[in-house]
């Protein structure tokens, strides 16, 4: 691997052979310092214009002692330096072409269009939970965080249909469109509505009249950043109590969560009440609430409720008992 150490060293090297050579002539022919480079700059580059001053005897032989040392570091550093350029835009073609290859892989992932500070937090918290997402930036400024952190990414436009493509749109769960524009936002979501009509997304709005537009557009979800921050800082001062222990169950702070476990069709928990369950008597869970296959929330659900397929419980307790249900509802 080339160093920052090594191109001194060959810098260092080549700046000493000119500064050697020039001083012979100087020393051997009297020339003045602007001749003896200019004749070892000729000399050493094959460019051969002709001598500046008629050599004598010994300035000749020094010359062809010049060439034959001189040729050899001149080479040696000019195809080190090629090197170093062929090989890094081969590393880099391998490099997007394996990348690529990778996304091609993958299937049912989530796509982010945006790595700002918000962009960045979906996908660490959807990289800590396993779940596949590629991101989606036009910065290359950000290139270095994305390679670093190991994301599969891809550099573009995402109001692009290509560039939504190349991200696999057509084999991607969700789509989170968070970049600083509405208008972007927006123009992304009817791209990406179009191209993949069973797609869940979800959009970030800056203004207050982007929200209606981005729903109109498609999104299935819309947030606003100032609204959530907004509420979220009015209930540290409202509810400094109920605020703390939500941040821990969904944050990580200990071993406490809430999550929302999918009950598969094939099942053993349905038809059976929740009481019957076991899942607060054997697993020590509280069901918070229970979203219908058709979209109706019933939230603190009597002990009599009936699980049924496709539910989608929201379950609050210890991350091994939730690890438990997980098993027990597919």
């Amino acid at each position: 691997m080339v160093t920052f150490r090594k191109i001194a060293l060959w810098a260092a090297s080549l700046l000493g052979i000119l500064l050697l050579g020039s001083l012979g002539f100087v020393w051997i022919e009297g020339w003045s310092f602007f001749d003896a480079l200019y004749m070892t700059v000729t000399t050493l580059t094959t460019v051969g214009y002709g001598e500046v001053h008629p050599l004598s005897r010994v300035g000749r032989i020094y010359n062809m002692l010049l060439i034959l040392a001189g040729m050899g570091v001149m080479l040696y550093i000019v195809g080190s330096l090629a090197r170093v350029v062929v090989e890094g835009e081969i590393r880099a073609a391998l490099g997007k072409r394996k990348l690529l290859t990778r996304i091609k892989r993958l299937k049912g992932h989530y796509i982010i269009c945006g790595f700002g500070r918000i962009g960045e937090i979906i996908a660490r918290q959807l990289k800590e939970r396993g779940i596949p997402l590629v991101v989606v930036d036009n910065d290359p400024g950000n290139l270095a965080r994305l390679e670093e952190a190991g994301y599969s990414f891809v550099v573009g436009d995402a109001t692009r249909e290509e560039v939504l493509q190349e991200a696999g749109i057509d084999r991607a769960s969700g789509l989170v469109a968070v970049v600083h524009s509405d208008a972007s936002n927006v123009y992304i979501v009817l791209t990406a509505r179009s191209l993949n009509p069973n797609l869940y997304i979800v959009a970030r709005a800056e203004e207050r009249g982007a929200e209606q537009k981005l729903k109109r557009a498609g999104a299935d979800k819309v947030e606003s950043p100032y609204e959530i921050g907004g509420r979220k800082m009015a209930h540290a001062i409202l509810r400094p109590t109920v605020t703390t222990f939500i941040e821990l169950a969904m944050t990580g702070g200990v071993d406490l969560s809430m999550e929302e476990v999918t009950v598969e069709p094939t099942s053993p928990l349905i038809g059976l009440a929740l009481k019957e369950s076991g899942i607060r008597r054997d697993l020590d869970l509280i069901v918070v609430a229970i979203k219908r296959a058709d979209g109706e929330m019933l939230y603190n659900p009597a002990p009599d409720t009936q699980i049924q397929g496709d539910d989608t419980l929201v379950v609050l307790g210890m991350r091994q008992n939730l690890e438990a249900l997980e098993k027990l509802v597919q």
